[in-house]
């Protein structure tokens, strides 16, 4: 289920490496990685004027095929996992998990009593960008 473009991306929510969307002058939809973020501007050497102003950057919709170019895969039901979450192992140890369901992308975490579901769920890619640097300081 695709979401639609409709929420502003504020310049508190976005950092270096996030990758959002903007439409060029023709109307075509371009996705671009912010190179820096200042005083109500996103910055880019490939952008027109290499900026453009906040309000004019879209988020990019969440969608599994996003979790898997970043590296997430879906469990194995072989192996008694759960095909509708989507795991990327961060560390020889610990892995990020994703439940995907009807379109909402939960990320959960292992527990004692199964995997159980923390934070709001994710919407747009720059929030999975964000939670991932939040829990491992590195970048997808």
């Amino acid at each position: 289920m695709q979401q639609e473009l409709t929420t502003l991306i504020e310049e508190t929510d976005i950092r270096n490496g996030n990758l959002v969307a903007y439409y060029d002058r023709n109307m075509q939809e371009t996705i671009f990685a912010v190179e820096g973020v200042w005083q109500g501007f996103i910055y880019n050497s490939g952008l027109p004027l290499s900026k453009i102003p906040c309000q004019k950057a879209n988020p990019i919709p969440l969608e599994i095929s996003w979790l898997e170019n970043f590296g997430f895969l879906p469990g194995d039901a072989e192996h008694g996992e759960d095909p509708n979450v989507y795991s990327l192992k961060y560390n020889r140890l610990h892995s990020i998990h994703i439940r995907v369901q009807q379109g909402i992308f939960q990320p959960v975490a292992d527990s004692p009593s199964g995997q159980v579901p923390y934070g709001r769920p994710l919407a747009h890619v720059h929030q999975l960008q964000n939670l991932f640097h939040a829990l491992t300081m590195e970048d997808l």
